[in-house]
C-alpha cells in the first residue's frame, strides 16, 4: 500500500527559526511521523534571519521561476531547500527578496508589527500551494502550523478543491499561543482573494487579527489540534461549535495522537475510493 503523503506547512522550524513551541513540534513531528512510515514534506518561509551559508541552503532551479501575484503586483519566488542529516529530512524555503530579505521577522527593530506582514502571508500561503504542485506531489494530509499558514484551509477548500494535486486532501489546523495584538489590515481580505473565491468565502478571517486568522482557519479545516497548553478559550468554544473533530496533543510526547489521525485520514480516503 503507498505511504500517506503527509505536507506540513510552517512559518517556523528548528533549527532554522525558533520563535515559539510551533518551531519544536514541526522539527519533531515531521521526523516522527517519517519514522511511523509516513511520506514527509515541509515548507516553511526564508526570513532573512535565517543564515543561509550556516544552514547549508541551496536553491532549487527546477522549482524556482514562478510570479505569485499579490494585490495585483508580480512577486518572484525563489525556492530553496535544507537538510537535516540527523533525521534525514529536507525543508524547502520560499524565497522573495521584498518580503523575507529583512534581519527581522515580524516586526522591525522598533518593535513595530510589519505593515506587509499581510501580503507575507499571503505570498507565503500561494507560494506554498504552488510550490507543491511544481513537485508533483499530492499530499493526503495537509498540516498548518502558526497564523501564517491561516489561508491555506481556505485556499484549498475554494480555488483549489478541484485540483489534481489537492482534490483528495484533508486539512489539519494546530492551535497555538502564537498572538500577536495587531491585525493585517482592512484591505487583508481583498487582497487574500485568488482566483474563483469570492468575497464570502473570505469573511470568516474578519479583519485578520490573530483570533479571526485561526478562526478563518478553523472554518474550512477537516480537524483542528490542540498543541499546546493554555490555547485561547474563544476558539475551543469555536471550534465546538463548529463541530470539528478536536485531538489534544498538548503532552503527545510520542505523537501518537498524530499519527492515529493521520491514519484515520488515509483510512476515509481507502473507504471513499
Amino acid at each position: 500500500m503507498a505511504k500517506t503523503k503527509i505536507l506540513f506547512i510552517t512559518h517556523e522550524m528548528a533549527p532554522f527559526l525558533e520563535l515559539s513551541k510551533i518551531s519544536e513540534i514541526t522539527r519533531q513531528l515531521p521526523q516522527a511521523m517519517q519514522e511511523k512510515g509516513f511520506e514527509i514534506r515541509i515548507l516553511m518561509p526564508r526570513f532573512g534571519t535565517i543564515n543561509e551559508r550556516r544552514n547549508r541552503l541551496h536553491e532549487v532551479i527546477r522549482l524556482s521561476g514562478m510570479n505569485i501575484v499579490v494585490d495585483n503586483n508580480d512577486n518572484p519566488l525563489i525556492i530553496k531547500v535544507a537538510s537535516i542529516p540527523a533525521a534525514r529530512m529536507q525543508v524547502y524555503f520560499l524565497d522573495n527578496d521584498e518580503y523575507f530579505h529583512r534581519k527581522q521577522v515580524f516586526r522591525d527593530k522598533s518593535n513595530k508589527f510589519f505593515a506587509d506582514n499581510d501580503e507575507r502571508a499571503i505570498f507565503f500561503c500561494k507560494g506554498a500551494l504552488e510550490t507543491v504542485k511544481k513537485l508533483g506531489w499530492a499530499p493526503d494530509v495537509v498540516h498548518c502550523h502558526g497564523w501564517m499558514s491561516a489561508l491555506i484551509p481556505a485556499y484549498l477548500k475554494t480555488s483549489y478543491k478541484d485540483d489534481p494535486t489537492y482534490k483528495d486532501s484533508k486539512v489539519i489546523y494546530s492551535l497555538y499561543n502564537d498572538h500577536f495584538p495587531e491585525s493585517l489590515g482592512e484591505d487583508f481580505g481583498k487582497k487574500a482573494l485568488i482566483s474563483s473565491m469570492k468575497e464570502e468565502h473570505i469573511t470568516p478571517y474578519g479583519k485578520g487579527d490573530h483570533l479571526d486568522l485561526y478562526q478563518g482557519a478553523i472554518s474550512y479545516s477537516d480537524a483542528v489540534v490542540i498543541a499546546e497548553d493554555n490555547v485561547s478559550e474563544d476558539l475551543l468554544k469555536f471550534v465546538k461549535k463548529a463541530d470539528i473533530p478536536l485531538t489534544n496533543a498538548e503532552n503527545d510526547e510520542d505523537f501518537e495522537n498524530y499519527c492515529n489521525l493521520y491514519e484515520q485520514f488515509a483510512s476515509e480516503e481507502l473507504e471513499t475510493a
